[in-house]
């Protein structure tokens, strides 16, 4: 099978008033094509900062990512990141507007997926009408 991912030499430094904080140091792993792997560690180990370098969301120190073309990941932040300003539906079609992939058939998808998780009435509610297991199905 082939790698989909190689991460080799992986580094991570926060800076600080205090200095600075290495969370990954020299981390380096491959997945495969269909294989399921899973990133364990005590809390502060870096296992969410390996996660938000992969999605972006944050800047590696130094290393290497390499990932097959056409592979997207995603990725469920440990807090929900809905917009206060935007109603639950809104919430749930943002990915697909920032995409430019939103088509009646895509929201039409959205709408019952949001009633199969028991959300219909919350549709056009915001998010603070949610309790938290509501806004973890809303993501």
């Amino acid at each position: 099978m082939n790698d989909i991912l190689t991460i080799s030499n992986l580094k991570k430094a926060f800076h600080t008033s205090d200095g600075e904080i290495e969370a990954l140091d020299s981390v380096s792993f491959n997945v495969k094509e269909k294989e399921f792997i899973s990133i364990i560690g005590p809390s502060g180990c870096g296992k969410s900062t390996i996660l938000s370098i992969l999605a972006n969301l944050e800047k590696k120190s130094s290393g290497d990512i390499k990932f097959k073309k056409n592979y997207t990941i995603g990725y469920m932040l440990q807090n929900d990141s809905l917009f206060e300003w935007r109603t639950v539906l809104e919430n749930c079609l943002l990915g697909l507007e920032i995409t430019h992939q939103l088509t009646k058939e895509n929201k039409d998808y959205v709408i019952h997926l949001l009633k199969t998780y028991g959300l219909e009435e919350f549709m056009n509610e915001y998010p603070t009408r949610l309790s938290g297991g509501m806004r973890q199905r809303t993501l």
